[in-house]
């Protein structure tokens, strides 16, 4: 058991968040309750009320631990490269992205309602933590393609963010929705993780070098 007032709080929010990620990886947020999270962790439901007072509060949590670790990962991408093509740069961003299929599951859902249901100091926290991504990628473009500037770089995050929140969508689909696109006789071509955002993010880069 962890020492401290601090380092209990911390360890606890952790056990949270975990039993989050658990449940997500089957089930959908909105079938997931503060019931179902309290029952896969080691203290009684009614304490987890002393860290998150709402079921999307430990949503934003979990994102906002996505976005570190996606952060930590661009970050070594970055200093394990001393310079990288446009093709090497948009393979090495594919791939940090690949391993953060929870992240992008997140952000393809409405986080106004996330965001909405958390107390103010939570969503600093994230946005704070969210800035550092875009700071992250930035640093990354700059060593890479110093050629571009400071407008391009800008063009670059505000069109390679957005497009984050659409890939869970076009590279996942449930059963139901295979099911319904075959009763609906439509098709289109399925992409992993990788495959699109090295697509996309190629494209953008064209001409950089």
């Amino acid at each position: 058991m962890p020492k401290g007032s601090e380092e209990l709080t911390n360890a606890r929010k952790e056990e949270i968040i975990n039993a989050c990620a658990s449940l997500y990886e089957t089930m959908g947020f909105k079938d997931i309750t503060i019931r179902d999270i309290g029952a896969k962790t080691s203290f009684t439901r009614t304490s987890i009320y002393n860290y998150f007072q709402t079921k999307e509060e430990i949503f934003l949590a979990l994102l906002q631990r996505e976005y570190e670790a996606w952060i930590s990962d661009l970050e070594t991408a970055a200093g394990e490269h001393a310079s990288l093509s446009a093709a090497g740069f948009a393979d090495a961003l594919a791939r940090t992205l690949e391993k953060r299929g929870c992240m992008l599951k997140l952000v393809s859902m409405n986080l106004y309602d996330i965001e909405g249901s958390s107390r103010m100091e939570n969503l600093v926290e994230f946005k704070t933590v969210y800035a550092k991504a875009l700071q992250a990628v930035s640093r990354c473009l700059e060593k890479f393609f110093p050629r571009m500037n400071a407008d391009e770089i800008q063009e670059f995050l505000y069109a390679f963010f957005p497009f984050l929140f659409g890939v869970y969508p076009y590279t996942t689909a449930t059963e139901k929705q295979k099911e319904a696109m075959e009763t609906a006789r439509f098709s289109y071509p399925r992409y992993s993780v990788y495959e699109i955002t090295k697509s996309f993010v190629s494209k953008m880069l064209a001409g950089m070098e």
